[in-house]
């Protein structure tokens, strides 16, 4: 859409620094962190213990306070999250 013209590059990323994008989250930079963006489409997985033996050995690499973490759980709920519907779903 840049290369058509349709879009500037900096509509985009105030789109996603100012949240109006789902599928991305916009982290600000932080004093040991920079600007992040958390794409919530490319999902990996960790075992519990290999998380709690990193937080364990003071390997935590950010935390996110109150409101943020709330803020990116509802961000990545509407990425994935439906309503189920019963099937077959009725049209008469």
């Amino acid at each position: 859409l840049v290369d058509a013209g349709l879009l500037k590059p900096k509509s985009i990323v105030d789109n996603v620094r100012n949240h109006r994008v789902y599928g991305w989250y916009f982290l600000p930079a932080d004093n040991e962190f920079p600007e992040s963006i958390v794409d919530l489409r490319d999902i990996h997985t960790l075992p519990r213990q290999m998380l709690a033996e990193l937080v364990h050995s003071g390997k935590r690499v950010v935390s996110l306070d109150s409101p943020y973490r709330e803020h990116l759980a509802q961000h990545f709920t509407v990425t994935y999250g439906r309503i189920g519907l019963p099937e077959p779903y009725d049209t008469e």
